[in-house]
């Protein structure tokens, strides 16, 4: 469909918005990463490239390292958007005491719970309605003449459990729920429906009222969340949908856990490892991250040898060779920090007006960088997130008021950072007296 122009640049104002509008809060922003990206492009197309590989009914993973400051949570996000633009839904979750490595069942929730599409978050909804709604059109499609509403109903059911036979075969609670959400809707009844959206997603506390009217027993559990996750991406591709890209972040956490604990996460990457070699996985991408600790410290991925012979790279060289099972990112410098910023301003330009270029000079930018830099150490590392939130902060002074000089008057006071730096930030700030 051809867009009017205006229309377009309505649109590509909004997201250049949206950036700005992150990088003042100090996150990441949701969409548009392509456009403040700087020396990932050898790393994006290896990932682009593997996703094109899962699209065909392949199955792939890679794992990221890279110290604090690296542009892990970057590229992660950068990944999910190529991804999601390629017709994948995307799905990010972060390890965590409440969400251990090891825990199975924590982690099929999270999934569930992030699901997203190109252009809808908490899409798990969405998936399955879409899904419904493609055997139901086949079905129609194929009878030619149409069908009543009972025997839709009836022959989309029969389809339910031949599209999820392989699962049903080991457990058929999956289909149940899911006939049950089916019909559940069909009837009006929105709060079953909801019961069984939920009892799919993994949701603790399923009334019991939902579970005697779907004869389900239970609740999913570490042993089959995996098989729960095969029939997700199933559905996710029977919805339309090229696969998955699942993003596990912040692997790290485990290495404080009780060696059993540890352990029992660390084989779950082998046997998601397996199953991705093996077939059993089609259409499904993992994006693994951790510091180098993670990857080769005492109580990391090192102490489990069938996980570490599984990922461990041959790094002999400075040339980095990043369609290896791990990605390895080296520290943010000020050349890359400096060109970032020089994106934004155009970013910005096209989020507001045109900033003043004499004001926002490069001349300006550096001595800017090199200002931040000194109150943290002298570590460009873990400044990038801190200066683009300093940083849109001038180019909104500037825009606002004309007798603006950030030349003269602009000075690093990070007195009303108090409260927000992450312990990463505060270790290496130089504190005033």
């Amino acid at each position: 469909m051809n867009i009017p122009e205006p229309e377009r640049m309505d649109q590509r104002r909004l997201e250049s918005i949206n950036i700005i509008n992150a990088l003042r809060r100090g996150t990441v922003p949701a969409s548009g990463l392509e456009r403040i990206a700087v020396g990932l492009d050898v790393e994006e197309g290896v990932i682009s490239r593997q996703l094109d590989y899962v699209a065909q009914s392949g199955g792939d993973l890679k794992f990221i390292r890279g110290e604090y400051g690296s542009g892990k949570t970057f590229l992660v996000a950068r990944s999910l958007e190529i991804a999601r633009t390629k017709g994948f839904v995307t799905s990010h979750v972060i390890i965590s005491s409440s969400t251990p490595l090891y825990k199975l069942k924590g982690i099929y929730q999270q999934i569930c719970a992030n699901l997203r599409t190109g252009g809808e978050e908490h899409a798990i909804k969405t998936i399955l309605d879409n899904w419904l709604f493609a055997i139901e059109e086949r079905l129609l499609s194929v009878s030619g003449t149409g069908l009543e509403d009972a025997l839709l109903e009836e022959a989309t059911e029969r389809e339910i459990e031949t599209a999820l036979s392989g699962i049903s075969e080991v457990n058929s609670a999956l289909a149940a729920a899911l006939r049950t959400y089916y019909r559940a809707n069909n009837a009006g009844d929105f709060q079953l429906a909801q019961a069984a959206l939920g009892w799919i997603a993994g949701e603790p506390n399923i009334g019991r009222d939902f579970k005697q009217k779907a004869g389900i027993k239970g609740e999913i559990d570490d042993t089959i969340a995996f098989l729960f996750l095969r029939g997700l991406v199933s559905i996710i591709h029977g919805a339309g949908y090229k696969g998955i890209a699942i993003a596990v972040d912040e692997m790290e956490t485990t290495q404080g856990l009780q060696r059993n604990q540890r352990e029992k996460g660390y084989h779950t990457l082998v046997r998601i490892i397996d199953a991705l070699d093996r077939g059993d996985m089609p259409r499904c991408f993992f994006l693994f991250t951790g510091t180098p600790a993670m990857y080769d410290g005492s109580r990391g991925i090192r102490s489990v040898p069938p996980l570490y012979d599984r990922i461990s790279v041959v790094q002999n060289d400075a040339y980095r060779n990043p369609r290896q099972p791990q990605i390895m990112l080296g520290k943010f410098d000020t050349s890359k920090l400096e060109l970032v910023a020089l994106k934004l301003v155009d970013v910005y330009a096209q989020a507001y007006t045109e900033p003043d270029r004499e004001r926002i000079s490069h001349r300006f930018i550096r001595a800017m960088i090199k200002k931040i830099t000194t109150r943290f150490g002298g570590r460009v590392d873990v400044i990038p997130r801190i200066f683009l939130k300093e940083f849109v902060d001038v180019l909104d002074k500037c825009e606002l008021y004309e007798d603006y000089t950030p030349g003269d008057g602009y000075d690093f006071d990070a007195g009303h950072l108090k409260g927000e730096l992450k312990k990463e930030e505060e270790a290496v700030m130089v504190v005033r007296f």
